[in-house]
Formats: structure tokens, sequence, C-alpha cells
């Protein structure tokens, strides 16, 4: 695995390597970078992974409220940089994280694909009764 080390903060360097990154994914491609500035200003925690040349190679963020409820996003590896074990990586830094520790209850939105590597950090899908809703504005 290279080396890497975690940042919680973006450099103006790295928010464009988060753009390039974004670029790689279907559900995130068309994002601009004035609304990834916004959206990283309002975001509670976020968690990057740069390498030796402080380059962005991996991030995931979290909003929450610190108590009762958290919600994990973009949990993104750069394609070079995949099968090395750094999503995890990154999903063990979420619950290591220590303002993270006293939130009751995670959730995330994922490819039915993806769910096996989720699972692994206790993420389900089988909610019961409770069905996610979503409202977009379009």
């Amino acid at each position: 695995m290279d080396n890497y080390r975690i940042v919680e903060t973006l450099t103006e360097s790295q928010v464009s390597d988060l753009m390039d990154l974004y670029k790689n994914e279907f559900w995130c491609d068309k994002r601009r970078r004035e609304d990834v500035v916004k959206m990283l200003a309002a975001t509670d925690v976020t968690i990057g992974l740069v390498d030796e040349g402080d380059r962005l190679i991996g991030i995931t963020r979290v909003l929450t409220d610190f108590v009762y409820r958290a919600m994990v996003f973009d949990v993104i590896v750069k394609p070079t940089h995949r099968k090395m074990g750094l999503g995890a990586v990154l999903m063990d830094a979420v619950f290591n994280h220590p303002e993270l520790q006293a939130v009751e209850s995670f959730s995330l939105n994922c490819l039915p694909k993806m769910i096996p590597f989720y699972e692994r950090w206790g993420f389900t899908d089988d909610l019961g009764e409770i069905k996610s809703m979503r409202r977009k504005n379009s």
C-alpha cells in the first residue's frame, strides 16, 4: 500500500484532486467546483487520504448531529489506488473519529454491489418496516 496520511481539511490543490475524483463516478460527475467548496464548508467531518505528494487519493465525508444520526457520503478512492484497502481505511477512520464515537446510528446510500463492503461495519439493507424516502428539487 502506498504511503498516505489522513487530512480533515482540503487545500485548494486537493479540492482540484477531489473534482477529478468526482469526474470518475456517474453519481457525482456533474458537480461544479463552487458547489463542492460550499458543500465541504457545510460538511461536519471530512476524511481525506493524501499521498506522499499531498495529492488527494481518497475521501469520505459525514453529516451528523454528533449524537443520534450520521450520514456517510462520497466514499471514493482514486481508480489507480483501488483494491489496496483504502476504502476500508476511510471507513475505519469514520468509526474511529473522536467526534463520532457517541453517534447512535450511521446510514449511507450505495449501489447493491457495494453492500458486502459496507456490511463489514455493520451496515444492513434490512430496515424492517423503515423505508428511505427522497425528494429532489428540479
